[in-house]
């Protein structure tokens, strides 16, 4: 008898395989349209706001006005004239001793007050956070025309306080005390501002360094001398860029002190107001332009000579 073999079991059909063809580039080109998209507002107001007004302000620093034959190319006469500007090089040494002074008491009380909230020993350390870096987000016009009222010899009230006590006027505005008067107008409205970017440095630090150097028995002023402080030497670093920059281009305070201090503020105490006096009052913009222009050859010295210093400075530590 005979037997056959049992059928072999039906193998599954598997369905089709569908190849499909990516194409990388179209995302990415996608991407690459997204991002530029995104950034070109920035871009655009940049372009407007910043690189056209700066190629203007160097076409007429070639150029010079006459009476006779108009305007007339001028190559770099205007900015030799702008070198041997007595003016100009007494505003920019005034500057540069506003600098060296009110720089350094701004940024010392910024990172005190910064390594205090870091410490994590005061009592309503939001309130005073805030308390500090009010100054800051009044307009500077506003803390300009406040500051003025107070240093009034006539009608502020330090003038009628030290009257009351039988003391003289404060000579706050006068062309002795004028600079520190400033200097402390700005030093008040910007320890807030450093205070925050320092703070912001300070709370990035692991705390695993506090841990050991206090484990080895270092105390709290230790570990801010050596550890926190050296920890934010580039936050630093930006706070004195952004000085440096802010104190040549020194405009509003004393260009609003100048209307009750006409004796102590004079139309070119500042580089800024030299230049604005030149461009508004005189209607000299080829010169004004040259003057600007010099004036920011300055910053980007002074800058890059503190970070050059600083750096030096790192190394050998």
């Amino acid at each position: 008898m005979s037997r056959t073999a049992p059928p072999a079991p039906a193998r599954p059909v598997s369905p089709p395989v569908i190849h499909t063809t990516r194409r990388p580039w179209r995302r990415s080109t996608r991407e690459a349209l997204t991002a530029y998209a995104f950034a070109a507002p920035f871009v655009i107001l940049f372009v407007a706001l910043l690189v056209i007004p700066l190629g203007y302000a160097g076409y007429l620093s070639l150029y010079r006005e006459q009476l006779i034959g108009g305007k007339v190319f001028a190559g770099l006469a205007n900015y030799r004239q702008a070198l041997d500007d007595p003016i100009f090089r007494d505003s920019v040494l005034r500057m540069a001793r506003f600098l060296v002074i009110q720089v350094p008491v701004m940024l010392g009380a910024a990172l005190f007050f910064a390594l205090a909230l870091d410490s994590g020993r005061l009592r309503f350390p939001r309130l005073i956070r805030l308390g500090i870096f009010i100054p800051y987000a009044i307009p500077s016009v506003i803390a300009a025309l406040m500051w003025g009222y107070l240093y009034g010899p006539d009608f502020g009230p330090f003038a009628q306080l030290a009257r009351d006590v039988g003391l003289g006027t404060p000579g706050f505005l006068t062309p002795d005390w004028i600079l520190a008067s400033l200097a402390n107008i700005v030093t008040w409205e910007f320890v807030g501002y450093n205070m925050i970017i320092l703070f912001a440095a300070l709370q990035s630090i692991p705390p695993t360094l506090y841990e050991a150097a206090a484990m080895d028995g270092a105390g709290a002023w230790r570990i801010a001398w050596h550890i926190k402080i050296p920890a934010i030497r580039q936050a630093l670093m930006l706070s004195v860029i952004f000085s440096v920059i802010g104190t040549f281009q020194l405009f509003n305070e004393p260009k609003l002190l100048a209307g009750i201090a006409p004796d102590a503020i004079s139309a070119s105490y500042t580089p800024n107001m030299y230049a604005y006096t030149l461009a508004f009052t005189n209607q000299d913009v080829n010169y004004a332009s040259a003057v600007s222009f010099l004036l920011g050859v300055v910053i980007v010295v002074v800058s890059y000579a503190v970070q050059l210093a600083s750096h030096r400075r790192a190394r050998r530590s």
